[in-house]
């Protein structure tokens, strides 16, 4: 079954931290949440509001230098990996950070998912942040089937 689509709103940064605490609320061990959109669309922002929602005291550091984060419990209340592929070059370079074996026991927060090709998995929740006229982001959601159920919850 094709993925659902779906877009939402999101006039200011407390709306996009919003968004991520609903999400972490539906959030569950192997699932991947891919983060699309230009420099300073939000993607770091709505990853912090996934984090804090999952538990995480004070604001978690964007991964773009480091390019795994790993959170665990009781820092949060299941694995996470926060991941930025920004710095990379391609598929060939993502392969190497064995983020499949993040799948098993963890959540697992992806920015730039593009620099994966056709290696993002197929059961990928994935937000594209886009800037609106408003002055506020459009998140437009692709939602996989096994999101769906849960989706309409956030």
């Amino acid at each position: 079954m094709a993925d659902a689509a779906d877009e939402r709103l999101l006039p200011d940064e407390a709306a996009m931290l919003a968004l991520g605490g609903r999400i972490a609320g539906q959030a569950r061990m192997g699932d991947v949440i891919a983060l699309e959109g230009g420099l300073g669309a939000g993607k770091t922002t709505l990853a912090r509001g996934i984090l804090a929602g999952l538990g995480l005291a004070g604001e978690a550091p964007s991964p773009s230098f480091a390019i795994v984060q790993p959170y665990d419990v009781p820092e949060v209340r299941l694995p996470v990996a926060h991941v930025d592929l920004y710095r990379l070059d391609g598929r060939e370079e993502t392969q190497e950070l064995g983020l499949e074996e993040y799948l098993l026991d963890s959540l697992l927060i992806i920015e730039w998912p593009d620099r994966l090709g056709a290696g993002l998995w197929d059961h990928a929740l994935h937000l594209t942040i886009d800037d609106d006229e408003t002055g506020g982001r459009r998140l437009t959601a692709r939602v996989p089937d096994g999101w769906r159920d849960r989706w309409s919850q956030i």
